[in-house]
């Protein structure tokens, strides 16, 4: 480049640039270039060499450029040779849509540059498929909103339909918030206000003697309650008792609660007295009552069992095994699951419930299966035995025919093998019973005893006890 081309270049003109760079120059600087003579036949075609999504061309170099274009392409680019032709040079760019029989189709923006005498023109395009891709990918966007905003509107319809049909009074409220989101006619007539004015209100404010937030930590309490009951509050407007039965769930990430209202005076009375007094020896009974699956999974407790576990609320015990507070663990789990629902019941199996402290306290359980139903159950009632333990210690009470037995061999044996005998008959007794509470399961038998699976072997060669089958 000569000091000349410099000069132009830095006072605006363009510097000259040798032919054999000029290419290289048009075909980086855009994604197709092509060169037309006046008439639209190609003398040249020049691609990108960093685009690689045209393919080859070639074939395209003395052809007629409107054998590559789609029909409606053609009339564009013939305004723009007439333009041409004319002496008018027009600055605008148009886009054409290329296609190569029938195989592929592009669209690509060309801006058109004269530069002979002959009336060769000099096509710069560059391809539109990137931005196409993104106004088809905004297409599919928006249709999907509007699908899904159709969506939503028939589902708010189908709401406010059910909403305004039913006969319950329904109200939701916002867990946090503790505002009216929606309210039926239903329940606006019961509190005595249009439901326009009611929504958005404050819940809890609309009932008489109930402070700030109270009744809403009370409808929460509540509604994450095992035993859930119905609240008691007079409506303020209305001057009605209501009775508020809450249940919470969660939406979008946010909690709420649908109380269901109910006139007091039209809630009809418990009849039943025999289930009223269960519920109530459940809940205040000082027995421990535990309801689990037949895998032993608990599904609810009563306050005594969350009192001897030392756990917070029923929710940390709820889905929890019941071998997780067992001392024995598995072992206890499978002995008590395993002879209830053999016999459908087991009277009382003497063990010891581990709390969420490590603290070890000596239970009774007894366990019955109740397989009357599509999801069988059992039921466990534990009753706290320590007390008992404690009496029992300081001597071990002797039944008069065992004693009677005893006193028999004095006189015919010596008081070491009265001892020793009388000591093989309780042992043996012992493992009889262990074995039998674990249908035969050795491991299990070993555990319940302290004892090691080869010790428990050897006892039972020694009591003629291995006869039996082992089922573990």
């Amino acid at each position: 480049m000569s000091t000349r081309g410099t000069r132009y270049w830095s006072s605006g003109s363009i510097p000259l640039i040798g032919p054999d760079v000029l290419g290289d120059i048009i075909s980086t600087a855009a994604d197709l270039a092509i060169v037309v003579s006046d008439v639209g036949q190609i003398l040249s075609v020049l691609i990108n060499p960093t685009h690689s999504g045209f393919g080859d061309l070639d074939h395209w170099e003395g052809r007629n450029i409107r054998d590559f274009l789609t029909r409606e392409s053609v009339p564009k680019l013939e305004a723009q040779l007439r333009d041409f032709a004319s002496g008018d040079m027009p600055a605008r760019a148009m886009e054409l849509n290329h296609t190569d029989r029938g195989d592929w189709e592009f669209p690509v923006r060309y801006t058109l540059h004269q530069i002979g005498p002959d009336g060769a023109l000099l096509m710069l395009g560059r391809d539109l498929r990137p931005i196409a891709e993104m106004q088809e990918q905004l297409v599919s966007a928006q249709m999907a909103l509007e699908r899904d905003y159709e969506a939503q509107r028939e589902y708010d319809t189908r709401f406010r339909v059910l909403m305004d049909s039913v006969r319950d009074a329904a109200v939701f409220v916002a867990a946090d918030s503790g505002r009216v989101t929606d309210i039926n006619a239903a329940a606006a007539s019961l509190l005595g206000a249009p439901a326009g004015d009611l929504t958005n209100a404050v819940f809890g404010q609309e009932f008489e003697s109930r402070r700030k937030g109270e009744l809403l930590d009370s409808l929460k309490s509540s509604a994450i309650s095992e035993m859930s009951k119905p609240i008691e509050a007079v409506a303020r407007r209305s001057r009605k008792r209501l009775m508020i039965t809450p249940k919470i769930f969660r939406a979008a990430g946010e909690r709420y609660l649908l109380c269901r209202l109910e006139s007091a005076e039209d809630a009809e009375p418990a009849s039943d007295v025999l289930t009223e007094n269960l519920n109530g020896l459940y809940q205040e009974g000082i027995d421990a009552i535990v309801f689990t699956d037949r895998d032993g999974v608990i599904t609810s407790a009563n306050e005594a069992f969350l009192n001897l576990a030392d756990i917070a609320h029923v929710t940390l015990a709820r889905g929890r095994s019941l071998a997780d507070f067992l001392s024995r663990g598995t072992v206890d789990s499978k002995v008590l699951i395993d002879n209830a629902t053999r016999a459908g019941q087991m009277s009382v199996y003497a063990t010891k419930v581990v709390s969420e402290f490590g603290g070890e306290t000596s239970v009774e359980i007894s366990a019955t299966y109740l397989n009357d139903r599509a999801n069988p159950a059992l039921v466990f009632v534990i009753r706290d035995a320590s007390r008992v333990d404690a009496l029992r210690r300081p001597g071990i009470g002797v039944s008069d025919e065992g004693m009677r037995s005893v006193m028999e061999l004095v006189g015919s044996a010596t008081l070491k093998d009265i001892v020793s005998d009388t000591t093989d008959v309780v042992e043996k007794m012992c493992i009889e019973t262990a074995v039998e509470l674990t249908r035969n399961n050795r491991v299990a038998a070993a555990e319940m005893l302290g004892l090691s699976r080869q010790s428990l072997y050897v006892k039972l060669r020694k009591y003629g006890l291995l006869s039996k089958d082992p089922k573990g």
